[in-house]
């Protein structure tokens, strides 16, 4: 084998020992596991080519590359957001069961934590992302975003204190949540609502994305009874072909609704103090697309 191919290969066999945690940090970043894989391959173009004897830390390059490819990307997303139809939720993920394990890790890729993350700049998202989830050191931030060290300190600070002030409030147990989607499943099958309805906070919010391809209320529904009666009407349309199957997205338990056999929807929920605070519905069958397969995250 020539020397080019030897290259290629010790280059290859470091990617894919990260590529989990690049797929990772790309998708917190973007929300879109679509997209995340299209700067995993932007990362490889450029790796494929890295002399790899100049390279101190191959992690910490990879997820520099990937972070810098991450946010070239996010610029092009919030663009495209803007255009989009109807409330955008994130692309949720098959995840294994082990992930819940990793409670920090489960927890910062929550569909309510990625709501949450939507409301930073793309440079407080990356300094998040890379230093509260992945703990990498404030200098190597730095570099990846193209910041001074005290910048980074300083929107470091800032990021944190914004995503605290709306992060779900207080523990929430795997048994609340669980009884929560029950309640939600019950519902469905009996047409009884008012287990549901004894769950949902006051101002409790539903969101549904349907991306203009599916049916789904183009404006957040805020309160119990008006979210009460959007599940009920919605519950009439499913008719007796739905069924309800438990789920791990995004590392927590939700649930995936399937009319006639085939995925109409993924139902997660958001919950603060033992009550629904959030209910968010994904319909846009671009975004159903990893629901067959658990896709592997990691920090």
């Amino acid at each position: 084998m020539s020397e080019d191919g030897r290259r290629l290969d010790r280059a290859t066999e470091a990617f894919v020992a990260h590529r989990n945690l690049l797929f990772t940090v790309a998708y917190e970043m973007l929300g879109s596991a679509v997209d995340a894989e299209d700067v995993l391959q932007e990362t490889w173009l450029r790796w494929s080519g890295v002399d790899l004897g100049v390279v101190r830390d191959q992690r910490a390059y990879l997820v520099r590359v990937t972070t810098r490819q991450a946010l070239g990307r996010l610029r092009t997303l919030g663009r495209r957001k803007e255009s989009y139809v109807g409330p955008w939720l994130p692309e949720p993920l098959l995840t294994a069961p082990d992930v819940a394990e990793d409670v920090e890790l489960a927890d910062s890729i929550s569909m309510a934590m990625m709501l949450v993350l939507e409301t930073l700049t793309p440079t407080e998202r990356a300094v998040f992302v890379l230093r509260e989830v992945f703990d990498l050191p404030y200098d190597e931030i730095a570099q990846a975003v193209d910041k001074s060290l005290a910048a980074v300190h300083q929107i470091a600070h800032r990021a944190r204190a914004h995503v605290a002030a709306r992060r779900p409030r207080g523990a929430v147990s795997e048994a609340q949540t669980q009884a929560a989607l029950g309640a939600f499943r019950r519902a469905v099958e009996t047409g009884d609502l008012q287990s549901l309805l004894d769950l949902l906070a006051p101002d409790v919010v539903a969101l549904s994305d349907g991306g203009g391809v599916r049916q789904a209320t183009p404006r957040p529904t805020v309160g119990a009874e008006r979210v009460a009666r959007l599940l009920a009407a919605g519950v009439a349309v499913w008719g007796p072909t739905a069924t309800l199957e438990p789920a791990r997205i995004n590392g927590h338990p939700a649930l995936i609704v399937r009319i006639d056999g085939e995925i109409d929807l993924v139902v997660a929920m958001r919950m603060d103090d033992g009550l629904v605070t959030g209910i968010y519905s994904v319909r846009n069958p671009e975004k159903l697309t990893r629901m067959e397969r658990e896709t592997p995250v990691s920090r």
